[in-house]
Formats: C-alpha cells, structure tokens, sequence
C-alpha cells in the first residue's frame, strides 16, 4: 500500500512512517522542515527514514496547492495520512496567520489532493484540544465541541468540519483523530516533558502552570501510532443508523469517523513531574504560574468507540514511557 504521510519529519509523522515502512507499505514523506521548533531534531529524525526502501522525501509546502496537486497526481497514493499542522496552543497569540496557512489552507490543499485522485481513505490529525469549555469527564466523540478556547483548536475543529463536508460531496472517506498529549522518544522541544527533562537535567527551574493543578490524558508515542495504523486500515463507511433529528457528531451519512486515542487515564501534573524526577534522578525547582490562556485544566479521552471499532486501547504506563523518553534524550544530546 503506498502512503502520503504529511508531517513526515515531525514527532508523530516520524513514527508512523517508521511503522508503515516496517510492515513494507510505501512511504512518500512530506514536511518544510519549518522552524517552529529546532530543525536539526526534523533533519535527525528525517536522517532515519532516508535511504530506507520504499521511503522517498518530498521538502514541500502543504499549502503551496499547485505543488500538493503535481505531487499526488505524480505519486497517486493509495491512502493518506495528514499529520502536517502549525502545532502549539500558546503559539496562536502570537503567530494567528500561521495557523491558518498550515492548518486551514494546508489541509484544503490535501482534500482537493485526495479528492481529485482517487485516494481511499483519509486520516487527519485533530485534537483533544478540540473539546475546549467541555467539563463532561471523559471527554466523548459524541458530545459537541464547539466552544474552542485557541486557534489551534478553532483549526482543528475546522479540519473536522472541512473533510465531513467532503466525504460528504465527494465520498472521500475520512478518518478524524483527536490525540491525547502525546509523548516519547524523539518528542517535541515544546511540549512539557521535553521541556521539564531539559530544564532538570540543567539545574534550571521549571514552569509549572495553574499552580501545579493540571490532569492531562499523557499517551505514548506507539499508542497513537498503533492507532493511527489501525484505523487507516479500517476504511471509513456511513453510519446506517444516522438521523438528522438526533446528529451524532462521531459519525455521518457519509463514510466519515471521528475517534480519541488517548490513555483513557488523567494524570496530575505534579504527579506527572514527580515521574519525571524519578527517572532523571533529580528535583526540580519549581516556579508555580497562574493557568494560561488557551489552556485547560483537564483532559481525558473516552476510547469506547475505538477500542470497538479497531481492537486496541492506549495502555502504555507513564513510568515506562517517561523512562524511555528520558533514555533517549540522554543517548541524543549525550
């Protein structure tokens, strides 16, 4: 099977590639190496993949369309898989117009791809930040998420929204899903765990928001990706049972899904830092900061539908994969 993986040099679009390569898909890569964060750690884990067989590297613009549209039509891949996005809730203040090239025009630049070349199924990264105000615990596909709190969010409710229109108009089948904090290996320079680890190991103090009272859904690494794989193998129908008196927003008349892949398991994040230190095999200092705006206090996924539908449940514990994380990022800056 031939796969267009967005995002390819990326935390999560990296380790998929792997995985697909692994079990002797096809694979054509695609990211701009931006410098949202260090591009070394992109070209490092890009470093891996080339050279592998089956692998081929395109340096592209997801929003440049005349250049996504000369692609697919050269590649014709079977299905694709968009992990490509401006990431980062806090970011969005700052860089707006980012958000919308990489996430909005970006993502339309991959629908008319897939819809204009017979592609069979499409697996688009959302979020768990798509669930905004929501209180109700665990946060569940079938309920509304349509108060975000970041433009990060908006984008990604609107990717949601754009390829259900989609699969609608043109039976483009469609997969969403909304990853739950994720972490591992080869993770990103902006997200807590790298962040606290680096700043541990430093003697630095670390930054510790809402004073501490934070739950986050943390998954790992090969979590999402055994999702990602399983669902992509899964090929989104319509749903017999859908009513427009009653609209199940998971579901559709047309071939669309919605699914969380988290852990189905909160963790505080003083808890969270507490493992952190564990494996480091130090303490922190800490400097305690109100909530900020953007954030929320707590996330966590209900994965019903997803353990039935495709067979697995997130179930990697925290100490294990923080102990990897952590061995890594000894053996990569030494």
């Amino acid at each position: 099977m031939k796969f267009l993986v967005t995002g390819v040099a990326g935390f999560i679009g990296f380790h998929t590639a792997e995985r697909l390569l692994a079990r002797g898909d096809v694979v054509i890569g695609v990211d701009n190496i931006n410098d949202y964060y260090d591009p070394k750690l992109k070209e490092a884990r890009l470093a891996k993949l080339e050279g592998r067989n089956g692998f081929s590297f395109h340096r592209l613009n997801i929003a440049d369309g005349a250049a996504m549209a000369e692609l697919f039509q050269s590649e014709r891949p079977d299905k694709v898989i968009h992990l490509a996005a401006q990431a980062g809730v806090r970011y969005g203040q700052e860089n707006p117009g980012a958000y919308i090239e990489s996430n909005i025009v970006g993502t339309q630049s991959i629908l008319e791809g897939c819809r204009h070349n017979d592609v069979k199924h499409l697996v688009l990264a959302s979020s768990s930040s798509v669930y905004g105000a929501n209180t109700a615990m665990p946060f569940s596909i079938h309920d509304n998420v349509d108060h975000p709190l970041s433009l990060y969010a908006a984008t990604k409710k609107s990717n949601e929204l754009t390829a259900h229109t989609y699969a609608y108009l043109y039976q483009l089948p469609v997969t969403a899903l909304r990853f739950f904090t994720v972490y591992g290996p080869w993770g990103r320079p902006d997200m807590a765990l790298f962040k606290f680890t680096r700043r541990i190991l430093a003697g630095e103090p670390i930054e510790v928001f809402n004073n501490g009272y934070h739950a986050r859904d943390f998954t790992y690494i090969d979590d999402i990706v055994e999702g990602v794989l399983r669902t992509a193998d899964k090929i989104a129908t319509p749903n017999p049972d859908w009513s427009g008196e009653k609209p199940d927003p998971a579901t559709s008349m047309a071939p669309y899904r919605v699914y969380n892949i988290g852990n189905n398991n909160p963790v505080e994040l003083m808890d969270f830092i507490a493992a952190i230190e564990r494996s480091v095999g130090r303490e922190s200092k800490k400097i305690f900061l109100p909530m900020q705006p953007g954030d929320v206090p707590t996330t966590f996924a209900n994965v019903d539908d997803l353990v039935r539908d495709v067979g697995f449940k997130p179930a990697t514990p925290l100490e294990e994969g923080i102990a990897r994380f952590v061995a890594w990022y000894r053996s990569y800056y030494g």
